[in-house]
């Protein structure tokens, strides 16, 4: 039978990689509270996810940000929910996740219909900080994209880090420039120059976390 995994890399002090399946989640130490970013797919993967950060850190998760609403994405929020975190989406899906959330959810109960807990919602509007006083972690949305309408991407400033999500999702490695470009990697190529973002790394949400020169690569700068 087929079994969830999570698995985990340290990528900076207090920053996991969660891999092990399809979709990957992050996981940021706060001060006193961890920043959950993406919590995808059911149930399944979102428990034994949530299961590995619990293991890293015995701090309680306060925020699911997700990346955009699509459902293999947004699958595990009500999982997130159910174990106290604020959800946070795209200002434009805000009013989507709120009605997600409040699904009665009777014939087979999930783990937010089962917790009794109700779900909170929070929107980033173009960009959202969250800070302890030593870390900070950014939330901007990705302009211009087809992909999605509230498109999300995460940045560590001080550890020079990106998540994102389906923007970009490496090849193996050495894969040379793409005779034709992907239109979404090269907006999120855009959007890291117009906010002038310093990154190091990309921490993919589908994918292995890879050194920025393969994004630029793809998108055939140097």
């Amino acid at each position: 039978a087929f079994a969830e995994r999570a698995v985990s890399e340290k990528v900076a002090d207090g920053v996991w990689f969660i891999g092990g399946g399809s979709h990957n989640s992050v996981a940021i130490e706060m001060a006193d509270h961890i920043i959950l970013v993406e919590s995808p797919l059911y149930d399944g993967r979102a428990n034994v996810v949530l299961a590995e950060v619990q293991k890293l850190s015995p701090k309680p998760v306060r925020y699911a940000i997700n990346s955009h609403h699509h459902f293999d994405h947004a699958g595990g929020l009500r999982t997130a929910a159910a174990a106290g975190a604020e959800i946070v989406g795209s200002a434009m899906a805000k009013p989507y996740f709120e009605r997600i959330m409040a699904n009665a959810n009777m014939v087979a109960p999930d783990a937010l219909a089962k917790s009794g807990k109700r779900a909170t919602v929070s929107g980033i509007d173009g960009k959202r900080e969250f800070t302890d006083g030593k870390r900070t972690v950014v939330a901007y949305a990705i302009e211009g994209t087809v992909h999605a309408n509230g498109f999300n991407m995460v940045h560590l400033p001080a550890e020079k880090l990106l998540i994102e999500a389906d923007a970009y999702t490496p090849g193996p490695p050495n894969t040379p420039t793409p005779a034709r470009l992907n239109d979404n990697t090269v907006k999120l190529v855009e959007n890291l120059d117009r906010l002038k973002l310093v990154v190091d790394r990309i921490l993919p949400l589908h994918g292995r976390v890879v050194p920025v020169s393969e994004l630029y690569t793809a998108v055939g700068r140097k």
